[in-house]
């Protein structure tokens, strides 16, 4: 892999053999000139001393374990908890680019309700054979028990977390949907709050849009869709519990909301209703966002070995008396296994071309793509179309021989598991590590809520892949993450 090293003459000892690859650099344009948008943090950073910006990176630090901002690894050689690992150095997007990102994911969650009321209805889109329907029926997360099932407003995925990468000329492509519990939301809030107090004076020079109402408008999405029209209807996070890996996130969005946060044992279904536990007596429930899979929801529905979720919910669910965000049965629209057809889903049901491209995806059903595959799994990124969280990967260009081989008989053996991409090179940031700034390769995670209307949180989760070469940015790989700052225009400072 080519790469230009900066000359030191042209920037100050932080970058001193910042080294330009071939991915994208949000900060320097190919000159290695600072791009418009980044000229003032840029000249902040050329003047802050290195014993300054040590002590800022302690604060970050600091902040993080001090707010109990963490999450859980479950392998066993690790411990249990992380803090959060946050870098200083914000990325900045200009209001032009998102603009862009925020049309297309309105126009992308749009097709994607709309195609789970279709698929879980009528089934246009399979019979009109724009999906084989062996696709679904084989998915993991299709849910047979929900055909015909009305839901609230007709909204299936309320709360949305779209993954996000620039590809080495700078476009913007998406690389998946998470459509079912899709966590990161907390960490985006809480870089905010904690990079306002380490870099103040950045803050003022900039006229970055605020992130701070996500709880309000998540809360009023709730009660949008709370059965027979409840005005003050009462709403209700659902967790798996502390050993879970997003349970700062759970405990963090419900103080908020100022909600009560519950586990499957505070809740009862009766007469066909759901009720909490609480000191006073019994309380009925009208919605509840949901931070536990499908499978472990209801025990007398799906997996009868569940002690996570509420007997009986789903029936009260089907009969209207509770509302669920998300819906049940929505995995399938983050099935890796369907990514490759949002596209055709965005002319099928908009009749629009969309306007955020996806990455080259590669089937192993089609028998000549599993040849492409097998002959190029150095080259390529291959998914198991279920997994999350970085597992169940391969990455080629990273990968032994006998790992190849392994993922070679699994593609072989269960086709419709995998899919293959192109190694997209992540674009880079300036990340802070070992008192210098280097590049490391990040993407982006907006989040899109649905309810009313479509709305698009004017910030994101910057995830980054701290280890250096790195490309995989998930927390329980070794990633960390960064403050995203949009622009509310395009230039430089606030006048």
């Amino acid at each position: 892999m080519s790469e230009t090293v900066l000359d030191a003459p042209t920037v100050n000892g932080y970058f001193k053999g910042y080294a330009q690859r071939e991915a994208y650099d949000e900060m320097f344009d190919r000159d290695m000139r600072p791009r418009p948008h980044y000229e003032v943090l840029y000249q902040r950073l050329q003047g802050l001393p290195p014993e300054e910006f040590r002590r800022r990176k302690a604060m970050t630090d600091l902040s993080m374990l001090q707010e109990g901002v963490g999450f859980t690894v479950y392998r066993q050689e690790e411990g249990i908890e992380r803090v959060w690992p946050m870098d200083p150095v914000p990325r900045i997007i200009p209001a032009s680019e998102w603009k862009i990102i925020e049309s297309g994911l309105v126009q992308r969650l749009t097709t994607l309700n709309l195609f789970l009321k279709d698929l879980y209805h009528d089934q246009f889109i399979l019979r009109d054979r724009i999906i084989d329907p062996r696709l679904i029926y084989e998915g993991g997360y299709f849910r047979r028990e929900f055909m015909g099932a009305k839901v609230p407003r007709d909204i299936y995925v309320h709360i949305c977390g779209t993954d996000l990468i620039r590809d080495e000329n700078g476009q913007y492509l998406v690389l998946e949907d998470n459509c079912r519990t899709p966590s990161g939301v907390s960490y985006m809030l809480t870089n905010r709050q904690v990079l306002k107090r380490v870099f103040p004076l950045i803050f003022e020079q900039y006229g970055v849009r605020a992130t701070d109402d996500y709880p309000a408008a998540l809360l009023d999405v709730l009660k949008y869709i709370a059965p027979r029209g409840n005005p003050d209807p009462t709403v209700v996070l659902l967790t798996p519990g502390i050993y879970n890996s997003a349970y700062f996130e759970h405990s963090y969005l419900a103080m908020r909301m100022g909600i009560n946060l519950v586990e499957g044992r505070d809740l009862v279904v009766d007469q066909n209703c759901v009720w909490m536990r609480t000191t006073r007596g019994l309380r009925r429930v009208d919605v509840i966002y949901r931070r536990i899979d499908d499978d472990f929801l209801d025990p007398l529905t799906f997996r009868s070995d569940s002690m996570l979720g509420v007997p009986g919910l789903v029936n009260v669910y089907r009969a209207g008396q509770v509302a669920l965000a998300n819906s049940i049965g929505t995995g399938i629209a983050d099935d890796k296994g369907i990514y490759p057809f949002v596209p055709d889903m965005i002319r099928y049901y908009l009749k629009q071309e969309p306007i955020l491209a996806s990455v080259e995806t590669f089937r192993p059903v089609v028998k000549s793509q599993l040849s492409h595959i097998l002959a190029n799994l150095d080259k390529l990124v291959v998914k198991t179309v279920n997994e999350s969280g970085g597992y169940g990967m391969l990455i080629g260009p990273a990968s032994t021989a006998a790992q190849q081989a392994e993922f070679a008989d699994k593609v072989r053996a269960h086709p419709r598991d995998f899919i293959a991409q192109p190694t997209v090179p992540l674009s880079q940031h300036p990340t802070y590590v070992d008192g210098q700034l280097e590049g490391r390769h990040v993407d982006l995670r907006p989040f899109i809520l649905c309810g009313e209307k479509i709305t698009v949180v004017p910030g994101a989760l910057t995830r980054v892949a701290l280890p250096r070469g790195s490309l995989v940015v998930n927390s329980s790989q070794g990633g960390g993450s960064k403050d995203t700052w949009v622009l509310a225009d395009d230039g430089e400072k606030v006048s």
